[in-house]
């Protein structure tokens, strides 16, 4: 922990979301319930929001069938409706789990051909984020795992991962990969599942250097993790280079709810540690990865943009209020009932 001088305030924190995050609300289980809108148009609310960074796949940018000259041409597009909103790229992530040659994780397809087109795919990534201006890559290894076991060779599938990080760093020397790790979901069982198998993957690069973490709070829980400590873990490395803020409640399918809507302890044990190490005070990014509830009307499927990042906020407020001199004498004293009775009553303003 820094001294407290040191600690991040409110106005130092920036933050970013995805155009991903405000949709039309279809579910695997029905269709859309709200209209879509216009990409310009959700630059312009992000920013009236509060917004400085907005987080890109490679398709938000550049429409698959484009041709290169095309893709160009259009980034150049987006980037100049970035400028004019006064929005920044955080990063931009390839999407390699929605094509049919990425059905079976293309970077660890037992098909040399998937596994070539997962590296075009990648690197074509590195081009739209070069064109965008951001010199971050995210890889959530959506597929890269397996529904059996048996279906394939996890030692090789370690290995095709490492050769096709490498070849990325290799193309993009300017360029630093974050990875997003989740135990599950698309596929059943991960060969990366948890932040530290990333980390420990990462050491194995050509240039570790350029190789870290995003964490997102959902996916630590999903693992039966606390993204607090998952934080704090990776900022022991410093390898915390991004987070996804969202909540989630209990082990089932990634909900991408409201940070702090579920857990408001759970939301300010991750913004705490954020504050007392300085985090953000050195370009770093609160993103969030929240989506609107199905059955939230139209004319307000963005407000969990803006309570997502007003809760933040209000947490950060009460991680400078509270009393760390009490909560030090609770912890000398091992009394952690009442040091738990402390914590509660701040988080509710008494």
């Amino acid at each position: 922990m820094k001294p407290q001088n040191q600690w991040t305030q409110a106005a130092e924190f920036q933050f970013s979301v995805g155009p991903w995050n405000l949709h039309e609300g279809a579910d695997p289980f029905g269709p859309t319930v709200r209209p879509s809108r216009e990409f310009g148009e959700k630059l312009a609310l992000f920013k009236k929001l509060g917004f400085d960074y907005v987080q890109f796949h490679d398709d938000d940018a550049v429409p698959d069938e484009f041709s290169a000259a095309q893709r160009e041409q259009k980034a150049r597009e987006i980037k100049k409706m970035l400028d004019d909103n006064g929005l920044k790229a955080e990063f931009v992530a390839p999407r390699l789990w929605e094509d049919a040659r990425g059905i079976d994780g293309p970077v660890t397809s037992n098909d040399a051909k998937n596994r070539a087109w997962a590296l075009e795919r990648g690197k074509r990534a590195i081009d739209v984020a070069r064109l965008l201006e951001t010199p971050n890559f995210v890889w959530w290894p959506a597929r890269e795992g397996t529904y059996i076991r048996e279906s394939k060779d996890a030692l090789a599938a370690f290995g095709w991962m490492l050769e096709w990080t490498n070849a990325l760093l290799e193309y993009g020397p300017e360029i630093r990969i974050m990875g997003e790790m989740k135990p599950n979901e698309p596929m059943d069982l991960m060969f990366l599942p948890t932040s530290g198998h990333f980390m420990a993957f990462a050491h194995q690069t050509l240039d570790p250097s350029r190789v870290g973490i995003l964490i997102e709070s959902a996916h630590a829980i999903l693992a039966g993790l606390d993204p607090s400590d998952e934080f704090a873990f990776a900022m022991s490395q410093n390898k915390l280079w991004g987070v996804h803020l969202n909540d989630q409640n209990g082990l089932k399918y990634d909900q991408d709810k409201a940070f702090g809507a579920v857990d408001l302890r759970r939301a300010w044990n991750q913004v705490d540690v954020l504050v007392r190490n300085g985090w953000g005070k050195s370009g770093e990014i609160v993103g969030l990865d929240v989506k609107a509830m199905r059955t939230q009307s139209a004319e307000k499927s963005h407000a969990h943009l803006s309570n997502s990042r007003e809760i933040f906020l209000d947490l950060v407020e009460i991680s400078h209020k509270i009393d760390r001199e009490t909560i030090e004498n609770f912890r000398q004293s091992r009394d952690y009932e009442g040091l738990e009775r402390f914590i509660v009553k701040a988080l509710m303003g008494r």
